[in-house]
């Protein structure tokens, strides 16, 4: 069914309900805002397509979309995937990438292909999310420890052997201003749960920046001042040569964001006690791609962290993930040159709590000692691909040997065929 939830929850809504969804909307709004910057510049984007990305894919997610509370927009999932792309084929590579990776899902959604999500075997999906999440950690470091002005590899081995070397250049200011950050983060998050701390916590570390004068490395220093609104849409240039070299990109862009968006809507129905339809959901990150793309913005998906949010905020309907859409438009036309006195060693220490939640450290003994040995192995070896490797062999590596391995434990019958005498 390709039938979007909004106008599902539409007939019968009442003023309590939009009361409920405008406070959870402008909630996960203050989350979004310093992981839409943090994501951007992880990705080695510029700040504003973080937000741009934000605005978008989240109302067009939210609009067309088959999940009654999923939010969206972009996720740590796709740091890896948008740095590699911009580093080999430019940020206007990226753009086209996404544009295709949109085109692909609205295909997808459309011939109803959003029930494959359970043909990806479970170890290759927790594989391959802690192998991101060791990478953004990784990446994260340099700011941190205030090492931002010093070239980094892009390969993991590379990047730690450089970040060692380079260790001389560690500054206590930094990493002071990231732990407590860090901290503030999770105590806010504890004491308050339903409260946007995340976005305290980077202002308050920011602001010791600021008041004090610290040698600490800003977004505005790095990147100079953020656009007050919107770009004018624009289509990236399109050749037949351009399209065959970006198309596996493309393919890794719509797969990670047709399974996070999935798995996003399976957590947020266990908690409202709802059902999504995956299909609809499908061509509405197909579509919000698209839109991205034409904004230059980067790759969206549906985000667990920001859906779960948005839930306990008390949002039950997509009109809160719309009005999370608004009032980030509403923030970057008002407030963007506040936004250049964010510290980075404050957004690293927000991404890096991000990369600790998204390898759900509280699964890790389970991986380690439940289960079939061939799917812990394959975990293992998803994660380690993911890391040393690439994410689109993880992936190809992985899903190849888990369906192998499904299809041998319902010990399918040998080929009805005879070899030819050679």
């Amino acid at each position: 069914m390709l039938k979007p939830k909004l106008l599902t929850t539409l007939p019968g809504y009442t003023r309590a309900g939009f009361v409920a969804d405008l406070f959870a909307g402008i909630t996960v709004a203050m989350v979004a805002l310093p992981l839409s910057l943090a994501i951007a510049i992880a990705s080695g984007a510029e700040p504003s397509t973080g937000i741009v990305t934000a605005i978008v894919a989240g109302f067009l997610i939210s609009a067309l979309g088959g999940s009654r509370v999923q939010i969206g927009g972009p996720t740590g999932a796709f740091i890896v995937v948008v740095y590699g792309v911009i580093a080999e084929h430019g940020y206007d590579g990226l753009v086209l990438a996404t544009l295709m990776a949109g085109c692909i899902l609205v295909v997808a959604g459309w011939f109803r292909a959003g029930n494959l999500i359970r043909l990806v075997p479970e170890p290759v999906i927790s594989g391959f999310t802690i192998g991101i999440a060791v990478i953004i950690a990784t990446s994260q470091l340099p700011d941190l420890l205030g090492l931002s002005g010093q070239g980094m590899p892009a390969g993991f081995p590379d990047k730690i052997a450089a970040i060692w070397a380079a260790r001389d250049g560690l500054s206590p200011v930094s990493l002071g201003v990231g732990l407590v950050t860090l901290a503030l983060i999770v105590a806010l998050r504890r004491a308050f749960p339903r409260f946007p701390g995340l976005i305290v916590a980077v202002a308050v570390g920011s602001a010791l920046v600021v008041l004090a004068g610290l040698p600490v490395d800003t977004v505005g220093a790095r990147f100079g001042a953020l656009p007050g609104g919107l770009p004018m849409p624009t289509f990236p240039e399109v050749t037949l040569a351009r399209l065959i070299e970006l198309l596996p990109s493309a393919l890794v862009i719509a797969f990670l964001a047709g399974v996070e968006s999935l798995l996003s809507a399976m957590v947020a129905d266990r908690l409202i006690a709802g059902r999504y339809r995956p299909n609809a959901e499908i061509l509405a990150q197909g579509v919000a791609n698209i839109g991205s793309a034409l904004f230059g913005g980067l790759p969206a998906t549906g985000a667990i962290a920001r859906t779960v949010t948005n839930v306990r905020a008390g949002g039950r309907t997509p009109v809160a993930g719309i009005v999370h859409a608004l009032v980030i438009l509403i923030v970057m036309m008002v407030a963007a040159p506040l936004a250049g006195y964010l510290a980075m060693p404050a957004l690293a220490a927000l991404l890096m709590l991000t990369a600790w939640n998204m390898s759900e450290p509280d699964k890790w003994r389970t991986h380690l000692t439940q289960g079939r040995l061939s799917d812990r192995v394959l975990l293992l070896l998803t994660l380690v691909l993911t890391v040393l490797a690439d994410l689109t062999v993880a992936i190809g590596v992985g899903v190849a040997l888990g369906l192998a391995l499904r299809l041998s434990r319902r010990e399918a019958p040998g080929a009805d065929w005879t070899p030819p005498d050679r």
